[in-house]
């Protein structure tokens, strides 16, 4: 009786829904009779509904039911289902739906819906929706696709744009050099000395500190530049004389900088207190450590290339490790700033210069040092009042060589006692307070230096005789490098700004 009664009340309030939703079953009933294998799912915003499954869940409750049912509790039924589901207000919306073709309609079994709260709800989620792209923002392209799209397809965005001019950059780093080429082949020549000009580059806003060429022969046309306009770039010097990257690293002006063994970083030292190893090709910093002082110069490990040394104006010489970006090693010498620092054969022992010149300076001016122990191995090595702005190692005998104030190269022993060759000096040019560099040929045959005056002057190594003396710049001459492949080439840096290449 109690379910009589609440049919009679449903039925006061959804009469004209019961009848539309018979008529729908009666519809679903003839289908099935065609084909029972298909069920009819009518499609609806949010959720799907079954005629057909729902008169059979129903028909199915009625049969195994206990009692005896009214006949017409078939309707009965379909109302307390309808309210278990939500209400009379989830089949309201599904009237508009029973109308569609059946085109649109989709094909669902029974027995994925066990109960029907349970199949309208799962029902959602089976719904697909289009995925849309939001305008102005673009998809993620893999790095592959666009490598490959920037060798050989023009570029729709100005994002790979960019990264196709970095891919076209970096094809340059690596490139060959044409004039590099018939000397990679052959074996290295007699260094010659340089008579004309062959490019002058310009760029630099300060005056250029250094100028290095790469140690790997395949492309040791790029040059090395390092500038107070706290700048430092790569040029390709000897074709197109084309500024290739300039990289900005540094707050500061860059006092110091050198390649890595390897050829693919940079280790530059700088006035803003930070010393950074940075990557050739995609101009990004790798290592960058605070030194906590002005850095004047700085050197690679030989041995352990992930190690590199710090000095300037400080008393102390810092090692660091790149990898963990720490200090491993502090070398005190008790002095005002270190001017440069220069490793030895095998990496065991590296001297370093300071700017003392009081009476007692003969114990501080050049200093040797135990990598390992950080203990002074000698401190009795050059006993004249001038300091020393610049060293160098030779490249095959045990002998290295120091830049003086006092307007003359000295020659050293590397071995201990790491005696001066007082027999051997070599003068001519003017040094004046200017931190002028030295450097030697790849054959050790010639030893070149800049000069105050402007010039660049040749040296033979093994008679101190001045072999040539080279007009290049109206201002101070601070660095000369001779090229490691090419016989007869040089560049050359001055306090203006200019550097320019000789042959």
């Amino acid at each position: 009786m109690s379910s009589l009664v609440d049919y009679e009340d449903s039925e006061s309030e959804d009469d004209s829904l019961d009848q539309r939703v018979e008529g729908a079953t009666d519809s679903a009933q003839t289908e099935e009779n065609q084909d029972t294998n298909i069920v009819k799912v009518i499609p609806y915003p949010g959720r799907f509904v079954s005629d057909q499954t729902v008169w059979e869940y129903h028909q199915n409750m009625a049969e195994t039911s206990r009692s005896s049912l009214h006949p017409h509790s078939q309707p009965q039924s379909f109302t307390n289902s309808k309210r278990r589901c939500g209400g009379a207000a989830d089949f309201r919306n599904t009237e508009t739906s029973f109308n569609l073709p059946d085109s649109q309609r989709e094909m669902a079994s029974p027995q994925d819906l066990p109960c029907m709260p349970q199949s309208l709800g799962n029902a959602a989620n089976l719904a697909k929706r289009q995925q849309t792209v939001p305008s102005g923002v673009r998809p993620y392209i893999p790095k592959r696709k666009r490598l490959a799209t920037s060798e050989g397809v023009e570029l729709k965005h100005p994002a790979e744009q960019v990264l196709g001019n970095q891919a076209r950059e970096s094809q340059i780093l690596s490139d060959v050099s044409a004039r590099l080429k018939p000397y990679l082949a052959q074996t290295p020549s007699m260094t010659g000395i340089p008579r004309r000009l062959l490019m002058s580059l310009r760029g630099h806003q300060g005056p250029v500190n250094t100028v290095q060429w790469c140690p790997l022969p395949h492309v040791s046309h790029l040059l090395l530049s390092a500038s107070i306009d706290k700048t430092f770039k790569v040029w390709d010097a000897a074709e197109s004389g084309r500024c290739l990257r300039v990289y900005t690293c540094h707050s500061g002006a860059v006092r110091n900088a050198c390649w890595t063994p390897c050829g693919r970083h940079f280790l530059t030292g700088s006035f803003d207190n930070t010393t950074v190893i940075t990557d050739v090709e995609t101009g990004q910093p790798t290592v960058k450590v605070d030194n906590e002082f002005k850095v004047m110069c700085a050197a690679v490990h030989p041995s352990n290339p992930e190690v590199f040394l710090c000095g300037g104006y400080s008393s102390a010489v810092k090692a660091w490790d790149s990898r963990s970006c720490k200090v491993v090693k502090v070398y005190q010498a008790g002095i005002q700033q270190t001017l440069d620092i220069v490793f030895l054969r095998g990496g065991v022992t590296f001297i370093t210069s300071s700017d003392c010149v009081s009476r007692d300076s003969a114990d501080r001016t050049l200093i040797a040092w135990d990598y390992e122990t950080t203990a002074k191995v000698s401190n009795q090595i050059y006993h004249e009042r001038y300091t020393c702005p610049s060293l160098a190692l030779h490249p095959l005998e045990d002998s290295f060589v120091a830049q003086t104030n006092g307007n003359y190269i000295a020659v050293f022993s590397s071995q201990q006692p790491y005696r001066m060759n007082k027999r051997r000096r070599f003068e001519g040019h003017k040094v004046e307070g200017y931190a002028i560099k030295c450097g030697f040929s790849l054959d050790g045959t010639i030893l070149a230096s800049g000069s105050s005056t402007g010039s660049a002057h040749f040296y033979d190594y093994h008679t101190a005789h001045m072999l040539h003396t080279l007009r290049a710049h109206s201002q101070p001459c601070l660095c000369v490098s001779q090229h490691p492949v090419l016989p007869t080439t040089v560049a050359t840096c001055d306090w203006g700004g200019e550097i320019k290449v000789w042959h």
